[in-house]
């Protein structure tokens, strides 16, 4: 999913602090600009040095004058180590399958330069200022669907990133046509470097890419929970449901922080709804709850808000970390951990997953109400023009059930699995990018059913005149038809329909429309 196509001015200087969601976004994204401090570039000479001083000792030191997992007795001579470096990259650059989005490769890439220039990998500041300005540059290499288990980091993924500073690999400059990476660096005036000890594994050994994606589906959900709350608000309205049950003191009986807010959001959306006003006389509304997929709204997306934060602290903590296998610790160590294994970020991936495909299953349900009669509360069947002959919005709804269905394949946890690698010396791994993957499909979908239920709210709702909805609701449904959406009449082509809802979800536009009327939502 994403947002916005501009480029972001702001310099994202790295190297002193850790980054923040929002940042990984900017880069990844909207390409913003990048820049080390001065102070990291310090820390990186220095911790070179203590690598150097190592290479020299006649003792074995882990990746730096051995082999790499199940082979790590191995002591490699002097001479074969720069092949040694060349060797551990090429072998794992092993990616397999359809090549994943250039901004999943910007962010895994910005987190490893992140990582490198804190000091505590050893990396060579040559090496680390290539790896700099090929995000400067715009450069991405091409990184394929498989290749990561989630343990001992995302290492196919980083290695065919790896691969690009040494002048091999395919690559993509700009996000335009493949090409060899010596061309490209050739073309932005940039030189291969030759691996030196240790910088190999410091280069693959990373959780990025997995984070990186989690960065982004967080700053999705929180826009598209946004959205969600927006579309049920309509759907509400268009339904002839209530809202006196999304009032601040029942939401306050149960103190969950994220149900107050999606409440919040509903009344403010809600707020002067002459349809809303239509049936508020008991006397003329006969009917005493809603269905649950009305009135339980705050609840479902509330806790979905709540797990999405949980998920935005664990990201945070690893934003803060300094991941790599051995590291050189403050007081100038180097010791081998085990801080590679992707499990903490796993784990909020398939909650992610869950929640997505549960708002996705209401949502579609309230659509699924507008299109029958004997529960829409006076609509015509499907919202057809002419029932029977015309079709409505029939087939919309089966769209969003197919992806509702597969968002809730997709909500099976990869992180409960493990297949055991490099001759049982990896013997549990997280399958963290596997459950990335598949929550970038899962919030993928849920913007596209969200905006089928706007479709078919703001059908709905035009099919109540003369009544006026609500202020926020008429502004949504007039963004809605400015991106080539279309009203209540005969049958027409319903895809194109479909793409520009969704668009006005993904683009912001539904949410700005919405709060140009309501001011800030939550």
């Amino acid at each position: 999913m994403s947002t916005a196509t501009t480029t972001d001015t702001t310099t994202v200087v790295l190297g002193d602090r850790p980054l923040t969601i929002d940042e990984v976004v900017a880069v990844a994204r909207h390409h913003a600009p990048v820049a080390i401090s001065d102070a990291a570039w310090e820390r990186v000479r220095a911790a070179r040095s203590i690598i150097e001083g190592l290479a020299e000792d006649s003792v074995a030191h882990y990746g730096v004058s051995t082999g790499f997992g199940a082979l790590a007795t191995t002591h490699i001579p002097l001479d074969k180590r720069a092949r040694l470096q060349r060797s551990l990259v090429r072998s794992h650059a092993a990616g397999a399958g359809p090549e994943v989005e250039e901004e999943v490769v910007r962010a895994l890439m910005l987190l490893r330069v992140q990582t490198l220039a804190t000091g505590r990998t050893g990396i060579r500041e040559e090496t680390l200022r290539l790896y700099l300005a090929l995000l400067q540059h715009g450069i991405s290499p091409v990184v394929h669907e498989y290749g990561s288990l989630g343990c001992s980091g995302d290492l196919s993924p980083l290695s065919h990133c790896a691969l690009t500073l040494m002048g091999e690999g395919r690559v993509r400059v700009g996000g335009g046509d493949e090409t060899d990476a010596a061309a490209a660096l050739a073309d932005a005036g940039l030189a291969p470097v030759e691996l030196h000890e240790k910088e190999g594994l410091a280069l693959i050994n990373g959780t990025d890419g997995m984070l990186g994606m989690l960065c982004l589906a967080v700053h999705d959900l929180r826009h598209l929970l946004a959205a969600a709350d927006i579309a049920t608000a309509m759907s509400v309205e268009g339904l002839l449901g209530t809202d006196d049950v999304f009032a601040a003191d029942l939401q306050a009986l149960r103190p969950q922080p994220g149900q107050a807010l999606s409440a919040a959001n509903m009344r403010a959306v809600l707020s002067d709804s002459a349809i809303r006003d239509s049936h508020r006389d008991p006397a003329a509304c006969t009917r005493v709850q809603d269905a649950y997929s009305l009135r339980c709204a705050p609840q479902v997306h509330g806790g979905a808000r709540d797990t999405v934060e949980h998920a935005a602290t664990i990201a945070g903590y690893e934003l803060a970390a300094a991941i790599d296998n051995p590291v050189v610790t403050l007081d100038g160590r180097v010791e081998s951990n085990g801080n590679f294994h992707g499990a903490p970020i796993a784990y909020v991936l398939d909650f992610l997953a869950i929640v997505a495909a549960d708002v996705a299953s209401m949502s579609e349900r309230r659509t699924d109400r507008f299109l029958d009669a004997k529960r829409s509360n006076g609509l015509p069947p499907f919202l057809a023009e002419d029932p029977g002959t015309d079709s409505g919005l029939m087939i919309a709804q089966y769209t969003a059930a197919g992806m509702v269905s597969e968002m809730k394949r997709l909500a099976a946890p990869a992180s409960v699995d493990s297949i055991p690698s490099s001759a049982m010396q990896e013997d549990h791994v997280s399958m963290g990018w596997g459950g990335a993957r598949k929550l970038r499909r899962s919030v993928d979908a849920l913007s596209r059913v969200i905006g089928i239920e706007l479709y078919t709210a703001a059908r709905g709702i035009a099919l109540r005149a003369p009544l006026r909805p609500a202020p926020a609701t008429a502004a949504v449904i007039a963004t809605l038809a400015e991106h080539g959406v279309g009203g209540p009449g005969p049958d027409r082509f319903t895809s194109p329909d479909l793409a520009a809802a969704h668009l006005a979800v993904v683009d912001g536009s539904v949410r700005a429309a919405a709060e140009s009327v309501t001011g800030p939502l939550n």
